[in-house]
């Protein structure tokens, strides 16, 4: 986020909620950054399964380095289109990125599910940050309001802005959790095909589960920002000299 965008959401935005909402609603990126996320994945999948399936290694063709090359060449391609429409290249990179870390670790172990350890470790990681937050009451979402209203701590001198921060961000940790509880065991035992369902399923769609949940808990109260300090001593200049012209002394 940029610092005009801080200071537009400074002026805009008066509560927690709603600059929990505006964030959200970026971090989504629409129907578009789902799919462009999750095409690599799915290409390369079904790739790796059709070769070892039909038996196209007779052809000279290797499950796994086809599968990530058609799957890197998939985003790129995904990418291009982004460049000439002239559009946010963001979730494209994201997902180049994320199919040449999986390339590394299967290539260098030669085994197809390792593709996907690499999404496994980072939940894992994800998560372990997040609860840390929670418990050393720095929770991630409030880090995040802190960023968007230009002040880092002042958040925290609100016990109920902290609480509320605590149980968005615990509701950040529920898919990272459960991505790692269902994905290890499929690693473990070496099962490509339902990896590849599972890291599709409970990517986006998984995330939008809680972003819906962090809706529905944002829901149920609004918790204020503290009005900016210079603002206060404006109102409180304005209100003492109401009061003068009230009360003048005689």
């Amino acid at each position: 986020m940029t610092l005009t965008d801080q200071s537009q959401a400074r002026v805009s935005e008066h509560t927690v909620e709603e600059v929990v909402r505006g964030q959200l609603a970026k971090a989504l990126g629409g129907r578009r950054g789902m799919v462009e996320t999750a095409v690599p994945t799915v290409v390369f999948t079904c790739t790796y399964l059709l070769c070892t399936n039909y038996g196209w290694q007779a052809a000279g063709l290797d499950p796994l380095r086809l599968g990530l090359v058609l799957g890197g060449a998939a985003a790129v391609a995904l990418a291009v289109v982004r460049l000439v429409q002239r559009s946010s290249v963001q979730y494209v990179v994201n997902s180049l990125f994320g199919i040449a870390i999986a390339a590394v670790f299967a290539l260098r172990s030669g085994q197809a599910e390792d593709a996907f350890l690499p999404g496994i470790i980072y939940n894992s990681g994800y998560a372990l940050v997040l609860i840390l937050s929670i418990l050393v009451r720095w929770p991630a979402i409030g880090l995040l309001i802190g960023a968007v209203t230009g002040d880092p701590t002042g958040w925290r001198r609100d016990r109920a802005v902290v609480r509320l921060s605590s149980r968005l961000t615990w509701l950040l940790v529920l898919p990272c959790v459960v991505r790692v509880a269902v994905q290890y065991p499929l690693w473990a035992a070496g099962m490509v095909g339902w990896l590849g369902a599972a890291k599709i399923l409970m990517g986006w769609p998984l995330q939008v589960a809680a972003f819906a949940a962090m809706v529905w808990l944002l829901a149920v109260g609004r918790t204020p920002l503290e009005q900016p300090v210079a603002d206060a001593e404006e109102g409180s200049a304005e209100e003492d000299a109401a009061a003068a012209q009230a009360h003048p002394r005689g």
